[in-house]
């Protein structure tokens, strides 16, 4: 129990008033105002076992903190004496029956009643289980990835722009790096980070690192796919050339909702080099996916990027259950999976053979597009102004944009809606005996501020306004024509900036903030 801290959230952090953080220094402690957890204990149904007990001393100076491990015993009568089946203190995972093993779970569980006792009672902990050889790691988000040896290297520039091997992959933490590393022709051969088997000779625990796809890149940029990417291809040198050298490795995990790594694959880049190369730049990538799902690409980290597409949804029927469907997806050139999108402008200009051309809305770029409508005395109004609208708003026109970049589906605050206004034009076109009102245009306004840190902000967004405009028509006499702009339109308007000159500034508040106001800073 002197192990066990139930409030320690932060890795590698002090948490305010964790008594039991190991990560908090003296200096930390001397800020806290209480124990948030006084008492650690184990299982309460033991008759006997120690306790952890927190306090501090608040007439030290500076306050200190005051740790003590007890014997608590149980008064209940009905009280566990000892653990000496040591299988029921954690969930085991089940042996999934195979054509070997068939036979044998038959014979034990197809009973109509079955002992789930261990064959012997053993008190000996020391004595190592050998199925936990190949038991495999649930890690946590930020955890380093382990490999045989340390861990699954991603390497990345540390001061310079140089190479660092150092640097570890943390579990869904995507990352993509670029750095420049020292080669030579003559000892391309021996320099272990231009080799492929650098990069998958370690195995992630009881996961080994697959080759999934090799591309070759010549001294001119031109790259091709290999068919077969089962050929470890190390390098070599033919013709001055040193060849096989890794420019670029991708590594793609797989995992369970439980955080278990189940695969791990790797995409190279090979290249070569002359006699003239004294470097070269590699770069490194790596993402995640849960098994199962079908992997979303983000559009930033947390915060959007700009020239990145704008993610957008669906609030599914039956909301807000169950939310873990509702649908989020990157926005692509088709709206075929119902994204923010808006009208692709055409060579010819013409309306009616632009429907279905649409291209997404890029984070940070205002946009503009249009089409010419040619209307004759012989349409209807109804079905024009149903044709306009799917040409403005495209088939589906979602309902939520996401905040952030990698806002994900289940957090249901990290989506707004779109506000749909309409406003009316003064214009009247002569093409319809009765008045006939039609959709000209669609202005998208998205205001997204900085949010976050000032050293390093992260653009959210929090508004998204859609309106569309009409415009009266009426009747055309026969055989007449008429040529009627339609346009689109996407605007980003930064509210975060200052106010500008000549408006009223914030008023100047006096006060006087808390004592650990800027903890754990001084």
């Amino acid at each position: 129990v002197a192990k066990l801290c139930v409030c320690d959230l932060l890795v590698a952090q002090c948490d305010v008033n964790c008594c039991c953080d190991p990560d908090c220094s003296a200096a930390d402690v001397s800020l806290f105002t209480t124990c948030s957890v006084p008492i650690v204990t184990g299982d309460s149904r033991l008759c006997s076992q120690k306790a952890a007990i927190y306090s501090l001393d608040v007439e030290a100076n500076p306050p200190e903190r005051i740790f003590k491990l007890i014997d608590q015993v149980n008064p209940s009568v009905f009280c566990i004496h000892a653990t000496n089946y040591k299988q029921a203190l954690s969930f085991s995972s089940p042996e999934m029956p195979t054509s070997e093993n068939f036979d044998q779970l038959l014979k034990q569980f197809g009973s109509a009643s079955f002992s789930a006792e261990p064959d012997s009672w053993n008190m000996n902990t020391d004595a190592q289980n050998p199925s936990d050889v190949n038991e495999t790691y649930s890690y946590e988000y930020g955890v380093a990835i382990q490999t045989a040896d340390a861990f699954l290297r991603l390497p990345s520039p540390v001061v310079s722009s140089w190479c660092s091997d150092a640097n570890p992959a943390g579990f869904l933490v995507n990352q993509a790096t670029k750095c420049i590393r020292s080669v030579s022709v003559e000892k391309c051969g021996n320099i272990q980070a231009v080799s492929m088997l650098f990069y998958i000779n370690s195995s992630i625990l009881a996961v080994n690192i697959t080759v999934q796809s090799i591309v070759v890149q010549s001294l001119n940029g031109m790259r091709n796919l290999l068919n077969g990417s089962d050929v470890l291809r190390l390098p070599m040198i033919l013709d001055e050339l040193c060849i096989n050298i890794v420019l670029g490795v991708s590594y793609h995990i797989t995992y369970t909702d439980t955080g278990e790594i189940i695969e791990a694959a790797a995409s190279f880049v090979l290249g070569a080099i002359n006699k003239e190369a004294l470097s070269i730049q590699q770069s490194f990538e790596i993402s995640f996916t849960q098994v199962n799902t079908k992997p979303v690409p983000l559009s930033g980290n947390p915060g959007y990027v700009v020239g990145l597409p704008v993610r957008a949804g669906f609030r599914p029927q039956g909301y807000p259950f169950p939310v873990e469907i509702l649908f989020a997806a990157l926005v692509l050139n088709t709206n075929k999976y119902s994204q923010l999108t808006i009208l692709q402008s055409t060579s010819n200009q013409d309306c009616l053979a632009a429907q279905g051309a649409r291209t997404p809305i890029l984070f940070g770029y205002n946009m503009i597009s249009g089409c010419k409508l040619r209307i004759t005395a012989a349409m209807k109004c109804q079905p024009l102004t149903q044709t306009l609208l799917d040409l403005l708003k495209g088939q589906s026109f979602p309902e939520y944009v996401a905040s952030f970049g990698n806002s994900q589906a289940q957090d249901v605050l990290d989506w707004v809606p779109i506000t749909h206004l309409h406003t009316s034009e003064q214009r009247i076109y002569n093409t319809f005996q009765s008045s006939c009102q039609i959709p000209v245009s669609l202005e998208i306004e998205v205001k997204w501020t900085k949010y976050g840190s000032l050293v390093n902000p992260q653009a959210r967004i929090v508004n998204v306004t859609a309106t569309i405009t009409t415009t009266t028509l009426k009747q055309l006499p026969s055989g007449r024509e008429r040529t009627i702009p339609i346009t689109s339109s996407v605007v980003f308007t930064d509210i975060s900036s200052p106010a500008e000159p000549g408006y009223k500034a914030w008023p100047t508040i006096n006060a006087k903030l808390p004592f650990d106001f800027f903890f754990p800073f001084v």
